[in-house]
């Protein structure tokens, strides 16, 4: 279950054949994100894991199952926000089900990024799958 925006990046992967022209991809989404203002860059919204500092702010729009998922999000580091930008074209416009249904390593696997990702990377990844699935979750809770 991916989203349109997620397929057209898989489609743009596929399309470029080199790694180094797919980092640069990647790298260009994050700098096409708007800034998060500093004053959202708190505990509460950063996520730990990642070995670089990753700020997420969760936003549901409507209430329970019928609520729309969508975050906003930031790193000081620019491939990691471009690998934000990929979760956001991922989770963006989902409902908290279809959040949890989603399978993101294998999503993800679709482009390829675990094989060429550091271990530090690919770690903080996954830190920020787990706070997409647990504000989800949260969501659901309160259904």
């Amino acid at each position: 279950m991916a989203t349109e925006r997620f397929e057209e990046i898989v489609e743009d992967f596929a399309f470029l054949e080199d790694w180094e022209d797919r980092y640069r991809y990647v790298i260009d989404l994050g700098k096409a994100m708007p800034a998060l203002d500093d004053a959202l860059k708190t505990p509460a919204t950063k996520v730990e894991g990642c070995a670089s500092q990753v700020w997420i702010v969760p936003r549901l729009d409507g209430a329970g199952r019928a609520a729309r998922f969508d975050f906003r999000g930031d790193s000081d580091a620019m491939i990691v926000r471009g690998l934000i930008a990929v979760l956001h074209a991922l989770y963006a416009g989902l409902d908290p089900g279809q959040v949890l249904a989603v399978d993101a390593p294998g999503e993800l696997g679709r482009l390829g990024l675990d094989q060429h990702l550091s271990s530090q990377r690919s770690n903080g990844l996954r830190a920020m799958v787990g706070r997409m699935r647990a504000i989800a979750q949260g969501a659901l809770a309160q259904a």
